[in-house]
């Protein structure tokens, strides 16, 4: 038998590229499936919302103007990892989620492949939302999609990462920049992904990655001016109509949380890409 001590990981935020724990200097447990204690993670502040906000911001005009044949490719690249780190994401999911190997090793392969397909939409959408439309005149008139900047995404309670790649993948496949807060109860699938994240090719502050209390950090992402969007589908239910009107209130385009927890195994379709994109329409006269 030996006398090693195992180490003892320090989780922490993902803001910037960077790994700091938490502004306030909190931290809550984390218990597995059977409610035992699997580890303490960072309680992330009002603070580090903003902080988290300003790095999406830093990052969005060169993410946004990354050609999407590249922005592809990073979204590949992450697959890529993801899948090199098969075996921690299934002990992770294993422990929070199923108990059962097998069904978590199934959640990890349909996330790989989750991103694989956003990836390759990152080139077709705009072949597919854009438009030549018909002018009465001596004019070109297009309609292009572009990003509509910083998006606010409340990640799936129940399912770790599945749920958390098929909200965050569409947002940054489409030239957003992220700032998500993890399922409050299961979040370390969602830290290793940052780390994941930290070591492919996506510029830091594309995604920024907090945990802590979703009721907590929410309000304060919903009410932020320089927040051009937000995702409500991890919102408590109770909170929902709160933060739809603080959304309003700096004019945020809200996507509205489900009735009830989706079947994230389900093929997606083209919904999650459209929700955050603005389209401008570009008048050119013929012959110049």
């Amino acid at each position: 038998m030996s006398d090693r001590l195992s180490v003892a990981k320090t989780y922490k935020l993902y803001i910037g590229g960077a790994f700091p724990r938490s502004e306030s200097g909190r931290s809550y447990p984390v218990q597995d499936s059977k409610k035992g204690f699997l580890a303490n993670a960072a309680q992330a502040s009002r603070k580090d919302v903003r902080d988290a906000v300003g790095a999406a911001r830093k990052a969005f005009p060169g993410w946004a103007g990354a050609t999407a044949y590249n922005r592809g490719q990073v979204l590949y690249r992450v697959a890529e990892l993801l899948e090199g780190r098969r075996d921690q994401f299934v002990a992770e999911i294993s422990a929070c989620e199923s108990g059962q190997a097998k069904r978590a090793g199934a959640i990890v392969d349909a996330a790989v492949d989750r991103w694989v397909w956003y990836a390759g939409w990152s080139d077709k959408i705009a072949t597919v939302l854009g438009a030549s439309n018909p002018v009465a005149g001596p004019y070109f008139s297009f309609s292009v999609p572009e990003p509509t900047g910083v998006v606010g995404v409340l990640a799936p309670q129940a399912s770790s990462l599945l749920g958390l790649v098929s909200v965050l993948a569409p947002v940054i496949a489409t030239g957003n920049t992220a700032v998500v807060v993890t399922s409050q109860e299961r979040p370390l699938p969602a830290i290793t992904l940052s780390e994941v994240l930290a070591t492919s090719d996506v510029p830091g502050g594309v995604v920024n990655i907090l945990t802590g209390r979703t009721a907590e950090l929410a309000p304060w992402l919903a009410s932020h001016a320089d927040v051009n969007a937000l995702d409500l589908t991890g919102a408590p239910e109770a909170l929902r109509t709160d933060l739809e009107r603080s959304a309003a209130g700096t004019v945020k385009r809200v996507l509205r949380a489900p009735a009830g927890e989706p079947d994230w195994t389900r093929q997606p379709d083209v919904a999650r890409l459209r929700a955050f994109l603005e389209h401008k329409t570009v008048w050119h006269p013929m012959g110049v």
